[in-house]
């Protein structure tokens, strides 16, 4: 087997299941262009705006793809070769992926675009939406620790190239900085001069390509005057300092303007990877299958499923769906390419980075080097096979890879906030500062820490945390998924919920929570024990809550907005 048979395969598979299983989904959910959208009946042009699918599409896409779909891929199929991860990428996206996010995002919409957590309260229980939350701000707080700790390392540090070229971490670095200028820059002309969208896409997209090329001419090299470890601190600590100034700044100054620069990231990403796959002609060294029991004793069953956390299933992404896409869908029926097509398209960015395994050797020492250089590594080789050159490819790889993790801690950072507001009540100002710093400062004290292995060597926290996230954000996946099975059982008088959303959280709800069990037992961190003893409780109640409301008199509506 070839990279391009694989990617015709893949491609070939994702579309044919959009075109069928995806309008069954559009069809038993009875999406109408007669219901109003929420962003059209409440629109308000700040948070209820409806916009054109086209950019609607990057926005959502860009949001929720970031660097999960990167680094599940690659340490699974690193763990047991790559043939189990692209089985489980392929059918968990079509089954239970995209449903979980389509069903979301519609969830929403037929509840005011009220969010996940809203809707549980109002067809599960009170009790239910609160411990809802809590998990979900657990859930978040993982997030932030794996992905500051991992594009910090990409900050630090050099990579030499075969041709004797090196990579500056330091270069990558003064990339990422000037990258988040350049985003305030375009929010601030687009809300005040009469520059338009497309003209300001025109300028800075190359204005982004032209940073990367600045970087390396002129690294950021704070390992100069302190020790490497030292220096990825700094780079911690800076990196949850723009987290706290996103989640607090206005949406159109920094996250929309961002968010859509990072929207032409991925798609240059995913054109330019996938022709890389096409034409680029590297050979598959990497074994398919390893084994049953990866080389540290982890067994693919449940390791597999929470590994890859992106680009099969994430609950991650009815936040996004419920929190902010499902305020700006102009039509019901636009719910099928943002909901269900986007989440095939992050299958794309998932083998695209599955193929960086692929085409290493066994025993290759960047296996043992974190996703982020695997990824860069391996994209930047391909891209080399077909004219760019290698300096720029890999540069250009670890950008991509970090404004991705951009679109993911700043989100993280913001919801993260809420959630603390609405828990406490703490609605103004002062509330939001605290809630940013609430939830930016409990990552900061994770990332700080310093975790030996079994030998005494140094373990990376997102090595550390990596795990535990994964498994704390299928289980958000699978009580989302439970949600909206309540919701779907008490509102129509069929039972393909029991199907279509019910098994897969049954699914997702035992591998989570089997996987968990694993992580208390076998845990080196105190912390990560005891944060998993607290999800199993909180997981368990859920769970009850939801049987509980199942069994409740129905309450029989017609499947329609309520604007």
């Amino acid at each position: 087997m070839s990279l391009p048979i694989i990617a015709l395969f893949t491609g070939l598979v994702l579309i044919v299941a959009y075109r069928t299983y995806g309008s069954v989904l559009a069809r038993l959910l009875r999406l109408s262009d007669a219901n109003i959208t929420p962003a059209v009946a409440m629109r308000d042009d700040n948070d209820f705006l409806p916009i054109e699918p086209k950019f609607l599409l990057g926005q959502h896409f860009s949001a929720i793809a970031a660097a999960g779909p990167i680094v599940g891929p690659i340490i699974a199929g690193l763990m047991f070769g790559w043939g189990p991860a692209l089985v489980w990428i392929i059918l968990g996206l079509i089954l239970i992926g995209g449903v979980h996010d389509f069903t979301a995002l519609v969830a929403s919409i037929r509840h005011r675009a009220r969010t996940i957590p809203e809707v549980v309260r109002e067809h599960v229980s009170p009790r239910a939406f609160v411990l809802f939350l809590v998990f979900i701000w657990l859930t978040l707080v993982y997030i932030i620790v794996a992905f500051t700790d991992i594009t910090s390392a990409a900050f630090v540090g050099s990579q030499a190239l075969e041709n004797g070229q090196v990579v500056k971490g330091g270069g990558i670095a003064t990339s990422s900085l000037l990258y988040l200028l350049l985003p305030v820059a375009m929010g601030l002309l687009l809300r005040f001069t009469k520059l338009s969208l497309s003209a300001a896409t025109i300028i800075f997209v190359p204005l982004v390509v032209g940073a990367i090329w600045v970087g390396q001419m002129i690294p950021m090299d704070v390992e100069g005057w302190l020790n490497l470890s030292d220096a990825q601190k700094v780079w911690d600590v800076v990196i949850l300092g723009y987290c706290v100034l996103a989640a607090v700044a206005p949406m159109w100054l920094l996250l929309q303007p961002r968010g859509h620069l990072g929207g032409y990231f991925l798609y240059f990403f995913l054109i330019v990877g996938g022709l890389g796959m096409l034409l680029g002609g590297r050979p598959i060294e990497y074994p398919a299958f390893l084994g049953w029991t990866s080389e540290k004793g982890d067994t693919l069953t449940p390791i597999l499923f929470i590994t890859i956390a992106c680009g099969a299933v994430s609950g991650f992404h009815a936040l996004i769906a419920s929190g902010t896409t499902s305020k700006q869908l102009a039509r019901e029926s636009q719910a099928k390419i943002v909901g269900y097509g986007t989440m095939l398209m992050e299958a794309g960015v998932a083998v695209l980075a599955l193929s960086c395994v692929m085409v290493l050797a066994k025993g290759d020492p960047l296996a043992g080097q974190s996703p982020n250089l695997v990824f860069a590594f391996g994209i930047g080789s391909i891209l080399e096979k077909v004219g760019i050159p290698a300096v720029l490819a890999i540069s250009l790889m670890l950008m991509a890879f970090t404004t991705f993790v951009y679109d993911t801690l700043d989100v993280c950072t913001r919801l993260g906030r809420y959630i603390v507001q609405e828990l406490t009540g703490w609605q103004d100002r002062k509330g939001a500062w605290i809630g940013t710093m609430l939830t930016a400062g409990v990552p900061l004290f994770f990332v700080m820490q310093k975790s030996l292995d079994a030998a005494g060597k140094p373990i990376p926290a997102w090595r550390t945390f990596w795990s535990l996230f994964g498994a704390s954000n299928q289980l958000l996946a699978a009580l989302t998924l439970l949600g909206i099975t309540v919701w779907l059982l008490r509102t129509r008088q069929a039972r393909w919920p029991l199907l279509v959303t019910g098994i897969p959280a049954v699914f997702m709800y035992g591998m989570s929570c089997w996987a968990l069990v694993g992580l208390v037992t076998k845990a080196q961190v105190a912390a990560v024990a005891w944060v998993g003893v607290v999800l199993l409780g909180l997981a368990a109640w859920m769970a009850v809550e939801a049987v509980l409301a199942i069994f409740r008199p129905a309450r029989i509506e017609p499947l329609s907005a309520t604007p």
